[in-house]
């Protein structure tokens, strides 16, 4: 399915942004070049964004940009993990993940006692679509084991992660995020996440 995509005019008119303003975020990383898309127009070539994301991370900019640095900014925004060491107990006590999610993580990985910031977001992604209900603690395992085999193989973490379910039997993989997947007949998906996304919201927790 395509992306609903915003032209960057009506973007800084919506927004109420400059154009020096968009492009000195882009500068610092706080918007990925990615997210510039160049479209043959009736006009001309214009630039284009992915309408969702392009408004959320701006509205994301302007609440925060107060508190933090623009490079700060860049580093909450990026997808690279985080420098941080957690004990189980300080996870919990922080309310980053809830404990069900965390007796699951040390049922499949009994060896490791503390979390590194990527071994937290396993647990985190795991934990958030535990809560929407639409998964088995099965499936949750099955999506934590197939994160940490295969996440760290996308160099710039930019990949989404599947569940889908036929018949009642459910398989899961990580995919580019720029990647179309088809399915055969009969499949649904259960689970599609953005995983940069999900870093986003889980530097945000532990900042």
């Amino acid at each position: 399915m395509d992306e609903d995509l915003i032209s960057k005019k009506d973007l800084l008119e919506l927004a109420n942004i400059s154009y020096g303003q968009l492009y000195r975020w882009k500068r610092k990383n706080l918007i990925p070049e990615a997210w510039f898309i160049r479209k043959s127009t009736f006009t001309g070539q214009e630039t284009f964004f992915p309408k969702d994301k392009i408004l959320l991370r701006i509205d994301q900019i302007k609440n925060m940009k107060d508190g933090l640095s623009l490079d700060e900014l860049a580093d909450m925004f990026s997808p690279s993990p985080s420098e941080i060491s957690l004990s189980h107990q300080e996870v919990v006590e922080q309310n980053i993940v809830t404990k069900a999610a965390l007796d699951l993580f040390a049922a499949c990985f009994p060896d490791i006692k503390e979390f590194s910031f990527e071994k937290l977001f396993w647990a985190y992604v795991v934990d958030t679509i535990l809560q929407t209900g639409d998964i088995s603690l099965e499936e949750g395992k099955m999506l934590l084991l197939t994160m940490a085999e295969h996440y760290a193989k996308y160099e710039d973490r930019n990949c989404r992660l599947i569940l889908v379910r036929k018949l009642g039997v459910a398989t899961c993989f990580l995919v580019s995020a720029s990647s179309e997947v088809h399915f055969e007949q009969g499949a649904r998906v259960v689970v599609e996440c953005h995983l940069p996304t999900y870093v986003e919201r889980l530097k945000l927790k532990v900042s």
